[in-house]
């Protein structure tokens, strides 16, 4: 049977029933831990169709019972399993391992009842629409499935946060890697230090393209999340079943902070009170001080940080920990003096004390820390996880030694890359990743032991947005690669180059008419759309193949 779901369940069954209409006299029967999903039914799929969607009487229990959509937990499935059902005569029950695999039975339902259950109010009102046979039992592959969002580099405003989860969520993705602060500027408001906000989350201009172009924008750039902001995001987040790891990125990108607070930069080397918020992208040379006061300030930070981003909803903390690099250490006697002090070898494994120091205060606050694979480099302590981004290897390597591993490699699942090798893409940065390229990533490499696999969590897609200025460009490059990684995070695919990508090809035509009707500004198949196109502006393309690392 063909129902064109993204991402394809494991199992699609057909006992020659038909399926059942969605109408005004429609219920939904929520059993307990249910109510998440029943609340999100009515809110969505009830505006999307005009319908009251009622609480279902008692009788709606039985199994028997014919146009209600009954919700319930079976603990014997997997945690976030689901199996969803639908007749003539029984309407639809959706059952769930958990309260997760119930909301992600839902989002089947809604593939099922077709483009218009993805719009905000309804098309045709007071139609009928039925609902096909469908016998589903499906789980995923992998307990991770995210996307990480850069709001450092250009801001997005919440509203276009809160939307981005509703799009996780359409499509079974349960982390939100949430990277609110860098070099570029910083995006979550701590009241203990307020020119954080004040300085740190403006610049006066921004490089327009990659950094190599003689562009710019001379806008004042900026914004950031107030702290109940933050809280509305988790709380949405929440109630999604996603998962959001805030990364507050350190030693190494942190101009924003130090142009807020100088102190916590290397003064002994440069005049850090004359560094603004950074305008330009790339590695940038000036990161933090090894100092008790930038200590004790990142505590103070993350004091608030968890506040704000409860345990139950935020287990994982990244710290960045990424292209840190080393000049100004090896140049400033404070640091050399406390490489000194703690018999470090060299600045390598400074950072790694660093790292250190912020893994035991998480994890004595019963959270854990994840950090980009540059944590690696001197020692990681037993217990951090790991993205690895540069590549297989980082993760490999820890696995290998017992961490926890997200694969995000930039050479398949970093979405800021380009999508086509022609002369129309926007703003080309990287190596081309096809839709295909993306459908054929494999997240957990060849040759690795048993054990090592088992530690690898999941997989996430990375969106830097240097080159995304707003929600539009955003849309561009992630999508449809979205819904492609999505169906690799979740589904039992064979390996890539057995995988069905004319199925799923055919399968996304329904798709593109959801974002469609989601407004989703994707990236057209036959290209880019005349005011999708940045001409004149200068990117970074990589020719040939991605080097496999």
């Amino acid at each position: 049977m063909d129902l064109d779901l993204i991402p394809a369940p494991v199992h699609l069954g057909d006992e020659g029933r038909r399926g059942f209409l969605f109408d005004p006299s429609t219920t939904i029967t929520a059993a307990p831990g249910t109510g998440s999903t029943e609340r999100w039914l009515r809110t969505t799929l009830g505006a999307a169709f005009g319908l009251p969607l009622a609480p279902g009487g008692a009788d709606a229990a039985d199994a028997d019972a014919g146009n209600t959509v009954r919700l319930r937990i079976d603990t014997d499935l997997e945690p976030e399993g689901y199996r969803l059902t639908t007749g003539t005569g029984r309407g639809v029950e959706i059952t769930g391992g958990s309260p997760a695999g119930v909301f992600w039975g839902a989002q089947t339902l809604r593939q099922l009842l077709g483009a218009e259950a993805f719009r905000r109010a309804p098309v045709s009102p007071g139609a009928q629409r039925s609902v096909p046979f469908a016998d589903i039992e499906d789980h995923p592959r992998f307990p991770w499935r995210g996307m990480m969002l850069d709001v450092a580099r250009h801001f997005l405003p919440k509203d276009d946060v809160l939307r981005y989860l509703d799009l996780l969520a359409a499509h079974k993705l349960n982390v939100f890697h949430f990277h609110l602060t860098d070099d570029q500027g910083w995006r979550i408001e701590i009241k203990r230090h307020p020119r954080l906000t004040e300085v740190g989350s403006w610049r006066p201009r921004t490089k327009h393209g990659h950094r190599a172009s003689e562009q710019w924008d001379e806008t004042p750039h900026g914004g950031y999340y107030t702290q109940d902001d933050i809280r509305e995001i988790v709380a949405y987040a929440a109630e999604r079943h996603i998962r959001v790891v805030p990364e507050i990125d350190i030693p190494g990108h942190s101009q924003a902070a130090i142009a807020a607070y100088p102190e916590l930069g290397n003064a002994d080397v440069v005049d850090t009170a004359a560094l603004p918020v950074w305008d330009t992208w790339g590695i940038n040379a000036n990161v933090l001080a090894p100092t008790d006061t930038t200590l004790r300030f990142f505590e103070g930070v993350l004091e608030e940080v968890l506040d704000l981003f409860p345990a139950a909803t935020s287990p994982f903390i990244h710290i960045g920990g990424d292209e840190c690099r080393k000049e100004q250490w090896k140049d400033s006697p404070a640091a050399q003096a406390r490489i000194a002090e703690f018999g470090l070898a060299n600045e390598d494994e400074l950072q790694s004390w660093i790292i250190r120091h912020f893994d035991t205060w998480l994890t004595a606050r019963g959270r854990r820390l994840i950090g980009w694979d540059e944590i690696l480099e001197g020692g990681l302590p037993a217990g951090a996880a790991v993205s690895s981004w540069r590549g297989y290897g980082g993760g490999i390597a820890a696995a290998e030694a017992g961490h926890d591993v997200v694969m995000c490699p930039e050479q398949h699942v970093y979405l800021d890359h380009r999508q086509h090798g022609g002369p129309d893409e926007p703003m080309p940065i990287g190596f081309v990743r096809t839709l295909e390229d993306v459908y054929r990533f494999e997240p957990v490499p060849p040759g690795l032991s048993e054990e090592a696999a088992r530690h690898i969590l999941g997989t996430q897609a990375n969106v830097w947005t240097e080159v995304m200025q707003n929600r539009a460009r955003v849309d561009y490059q992630v999508f449809p690669r979205l819904a492609a990684f999505a169906e690799v995070a979740w589904s039992p695919l064979p390996a890539p180059a057995a995988r069905d990508y004319a199925d799923f090809e055919r399968r996304m035509t329904a798709h593109y008419a959801r974002l469609d009707a989601l407004g989703v500004d994707y990236r057209r198949p036959s290209g880019p759309l005349p005011r999708q196109k940045r001409p004149g502006v200068l990117g970074r393309p990589l020719d040939g193949p991605p080097p496999n690392v």
